[in-house]
């Protein structure tokens, strides 16, 4: 942008580009909106988790994620993809969940390129103990406010929106 708030027409990097399509009033409103959950709301989720249950967000999802699973095991990629985190935030999350007793990694028997994380009957206690604590936050924070309508739609939009973290292409 110039001194006057208006875009910049010089010969830069990206000056051979295309102008970009600035946002108009309505694209700027979902934009921020978007960026406000983005940026936010794990915020809101996390304290009552770190509090009660010293869990952060992440690790729930995580914990959660494997609860759900059949034979409470999944293979590291996957786990990623449905905690919304890179490979590498990942494993680091899963090594402290080891030396705590609740995961377990082993090489995927049916491809020995794979790894797999499986949940222990001890992770798997304290992810049923961190739910209820969770899903009050989640509630009071978000679904409460939302009918269903609204909920319908922040679904479609997530799913077209869905983005595949770093490693899982």
């Amino acid at each position: 942008m110039d001194s006057t708030g208006g875009p910049m027409n010089g010969t830069g990097a990206h000056g051979d580009q295309e102008e970009p399509r600035w946002l108009d009033e309505q694209e700027k409103a979902a934009w921020t909106g978007l960026i406000s959950l983005v940026l936010l709301l794990p915020g809101k989720l996390e304290p009552p988790l770190r509090q009660e249950h010293g869990l952060t967000l992440f690790e729930y999802l995580v914990l959660s994620h494997l609860s759900e699973a059949p034979r409470r095991t999944l293979r590291m990629g996957e786990l990623a993809f449905l905690a919304s985190g890179s490979l590498s935030r990942l494993s680091n999350v899963v090594k402290r969940c080891e030396q705590r007793g609740w995961v377990r990694r082993m090489p995927d028997p049916a491809d020995g390129r794979y790894t797999l994380a499986e949940l222990t009957d001890d992770g798997f206690d304290v992810v049923h103990q961190a739910a209820p604590t969770h899903l009050r936050s989640l509630r009071r924070t978000v679904l409460d406010a939302l009918n269903t309508t609204d909920q319908k739609a922040l679904a479609r939009i997530a799913e077209k929106l869905r983005i595949v973290p770093d490693g899982l292409g």
